[in-house]
Parts: C-alpha cells; sequence; structure tokens
C-alpha cells in the first residue's frame, strides 16, 4: 500500500463559542460529532500519526481506508467536547499540545482561548490519544535563529516527558511552516515524524517529516467534509488557501533574507 493516499484531518479548537482569535479555525461540538459519525459510517479505520509513519516506514500494509484525527495548540474543548465522541466511536487521535499554551506552572500566556490543563492532557492520553509536540511558544519555526529554534524543540520535548513519562515522537509545525533546516533539527531532537498542513492527502512518498494535512473549520460543511474523506477535489477546494499561503511565502522568504543579512553584520 506504498500508494495509499490518507486523509488527515487538522482541527484546532472544538467550542460553541469560540473567541475571534480562533473562530475562524473551531468546530462547534455538534459539527465534531456529525463529522465522526460520518467517519465511522465510511468504515474509517483512524489511526495515530505515530501508526500512520510506523506502517509506512517498515513497509507494513494500513488497514482499510486509514484517516488521521488530529488536533493542534491544546485547546480544553478537545477534553469536554471531543474526547467522549472520540470514546463514543473508540477512535483515537493525536493531540499537538504548545507546552507553554497550556495552563499550568509553565504557562507563558500566550494561548489564544481556554487551553487545557495538564491533569486534561494525561487524562487524553490514559485514553489513548498520541500527544505530539508543537513547539513551546507557536512561533513561526523557520524565521528563528537556531538557539531559539532548538529551544522550542527541546522544551516542548523535555515538559511533555516530564509531564506524561514519556517523549513525544510525533510533530506538527506551528502554521504548518518548515524548511530544511528545521526538519533536520526536529528529526535530531528526537521526533520520529512531523506532519505539515499543505492542504493534500498524505501519501508516503512526502516523507515522514512533511506529510499533509487538510483544514477542518467552521465553515466546512457535510458535503464538503464528506469530499475530504473520500480525497475529492481538494484542490479546488483550497485554491483560495493555496494562493494565499504562496504570496506570504515571498514575504517570508524575503523576511529570512534580511535577518541572515542582519546577522552576518553584527
Amino acid at each position: 500500500m506504498d500508494d495509499a493516499r490518507v486523509p488527515v484531518l487538522m482541527y484546532h479548537s472544538v467550542a460553541g463559542e469560540p473567541n475571534d482569535a480562533t473562530r475562524a479555525l473551531s468546530v462547534t461540538p455538534e459539527a465534531f460529532a456529525e463529522q465522526m459519525g460520518m467517519v465511522g459510517a465510511s468504515g474509517m479505520t483512524p489511526l495515530t500519526t505515530a501508526e500512520l509513519a510506523g506502517r509506512w516506514r517498515a513497509g507494513r500494509p494500513l488497514p482499510p481506508r486509514p484517516v488521521l484525527v488530529t488536533f493542534d495548540d491544546g485547546y480544553e474543548g478537545v477534553h469536554r467536547h471531543a474526547l467522549p465522541v472520540l470514546a463514543e466511536h473508540g477512535f483515537t487521535a493525536t493531540l499537538f499540545v504548545s507546552t507553554g499554551w497550556l495552563r499550568g506552572r509553565h504557562d507563558t500566556g500566550g494561548g489564544l482561548d481556554t487551553m487545557l490543563g495538564w491533569e486534561q492532557v494525561r487524562q487524553l492520553a490514559a485514553a489513548g490519544v498520541e500527544i505530539g509536540g508543537h513547539s513551546h511558544t507557536h512561533p513561526q519555526l523557520d524565521q528563528l535563529g537556531d538557539d531559539a529554534l532548538r529551544f522550542e524543540l527541546t522544551r516542548c520535548r523535555d515538559l511533555v516527558a516530564a509531564e506524561l513519562g514519556a517523549p513525544p515522537v510525533s510533530f506538527a509545525y506551528p502554521y504548518g511552516y518548515s524548511s530544511r533546516r528545521v526538519r533536520e533539527e526536529v528529526r535530531a531532537t528526537g521526533y520520529a515524524q512531523a506532519l505539515a498542513v499543505g492542504n493534500a492527502l498524505a501519501e508516503r512518498r512526502q516523507g515522514p517529516y512533511a506529510l499533509h494535512r487538510v483544514t477542518v473549520r467552521r465553515s466546512t460543511g457535510a458535503e464538503e467534509f464528506e469530499r475530504l474523506l473520500q480525497g475529492r477535489a481538494i484542490a479546488r477546494g483550497f485554491a483560495g488557501d493555496r494562493a494565499l499561503t504562496k504570496g506570504y511565502a515571498v514575504v517570508r522568504r524575503a523576511r529570512q533574507v534580511r535577518r541572515k543579512a542582519f546577522r552576518s553584520r553584527v
């Protein structure tokens, strides 16, 4: 099944009344329940990120109709609203946490809405949800210098290990941004695989450190969600997103050049 194309669903907040900062990338609890019902009715098999990458790495076959359910950042609604739905269907998932955004003694105050506490993260892990890394303070990693990049990755890894008893093996790039330098550092930090965004289906040929995901947001209706699961018309559905991403990539590359030039002068 080397040619398998797998939908990796990217969620953020699950909330009835999200704030303005998270609204666009949130889904209501009702929508999430409906979407997981569609996954179940389609006969799909949810995997964790580690399971998918591990099977591809070992050349082992995938189960029938694999799918990944992933959450970024660490919003409280993943525990309050999503976990009961996942448990009802017997589904697994992966939660990528920005450790400096979670409530508790490591909190840097950067969380965009009500965030999970570490006890809730432990409960999610005990329920079979894979806990992955998502940096410490959620920066654009490819815009950081080497020392800051290393700190973001290792601080996240070490806090998850200290709080849960084992280091995370999967990572998701904040905002989906990475570079060869970032991917090499992610690997050196001990993460075995990492997810980008891309708004396309994941394939083995993308490599374990650049697997694609598709964005689920508040505007994603039942018909569009069904297309995501089936891998139909994804490119057309996210054409506007890709145009914006390409334009912003030019701006970000220019910023990198300016930063490098500045650092070389000091």
